[in-house]
């Protein structure tokens, strides 16, 4: 996990457990391996002219994968990013503050700390109440996106966050606007049994309340978020499948040589009350071959 940028919107690094820096490395590769996968389509039209690509971040936060995606030469045409104004301004002053960051952006960058937006040729940051629906519409026109480019929307820990009744109208939405999409989900399962009482208090404890893990508490019940809001096709996974059938299996061997633990029951239940889901729209037919190596399911014809 090489990230040249995330000192800048850290102050200082804080030292976790073994079992925690490997849960955050399966989130960290299962998202990069999907998203490359987006990424890596080929398919051409217009003859030899690459199809253009755009990603959304949902709650971005403070995340860097536009400036990582940049140094790789990978970085779609449009990379939008949205969150609340009082996030988008501390990263807009972020941004405006580094030269490593701001000079990505290209010399046209315009940077408002006051209204929380940067806006570049490829690179967008908006402020929005995801729970709004107008504002949700508000985000095509105002970052400039196409509603028919092939479309990868992030969404880690942020749907739920959010009431059951704004997370479907997200999706619903997502599926409406983008006819060839994938749709990454990554949170929390499994409420009801000790572990998940656990989970649920320790974030209580913080001011984190999961107001919609009890409306999709099962890998089940994600996918079916996802299908009655109209995307053509689900898939989730726990996070422990995840790791051992999906990850790199050399990869996994490394990242298991760095720090050694044998908290392994903990590991397991850990990794069994997060999951990874991703939903499709293939209108362009590009997404045949996207996703899980071992998911089997086909999309309507």
């Amino acid at each position: 996990m090489k990230d040249d940028y995330i000192h800048l919107f850290v102050r200082r690094p804080v030292r976790r457990s073994p079992i925690i820096n490997r849960g955050y490395f399966a989130r960290w590769a299962a998202i990069w391996k999907l998203l490359y996968q987006f990424l890596d389509v080929e398919k051409k039209t217009d003859g030899d002219a690459p199809i253009k690509k755009q990603i959304l971040s949902l709650g971005a936060g403070f995340d860097t994968t536009y400036f990582q995606l940049q140094d790789e030469g990978k970085a779609p045409y449009l990379y939008v990013e949205v969150d609340f104004k009082e996030v988008t301004s501390k990263k807009a002053a972020l941004i405006e503050t580094y030269s490593q960051l701001r000079n990505t952006l290209g010399e046209t960058a315009t940077i408002s700390r006051e209204k929380g937006e940067v806006v570049s040729a490829h690179y967008k940051l908006v402020p929005a109440d995801l729970r709004d629906v107008q504002q949700l519409n508000d985000i095509i026109s105002v970052a400039g996106m196409d509603p028919s480019l092939p479309t990868f929307i992030i969404s880690e820990c942020v749907l739920i966050y959010l009431d059951p009744d704004s997370s479907r109208t997200i999706v619903g939405w997502a599926s409406q606007t983008f006819t060839t999409a994938i749709f990454f989900l990554y949170e929390q399962i499994h409420p009801d049994d000790a572990f998940g009482h656990q989970m649920i208090r320790n974030l209580e404890s913080r001011g984190c309340a999961l107001l919609g893990i009890y409306a999709t508490p099962t890998l089940h019940a994600k996918e079916k978020l996802f299908l009655d809001q109209g995307w053509q096709k689900s898939v989730a996974w726990d996070m422990l499948r995840v790791y051992n059938d999906f990850i790199d299996a050399q990869e996994r061997r490394r990242i298991e040589r760095l720090e050694l633990f044998d908290e392994f029951e903990e590991w397991y239940m850990m990794q069994e009350h997060y999951c990874v889901a991703y939903a499709v729209n293939d209108g362009m037919g590009l997404f045949g071959d996207f996703g899980f190596v071992n998911d089997k399911s086909v999309l309507p014809s």
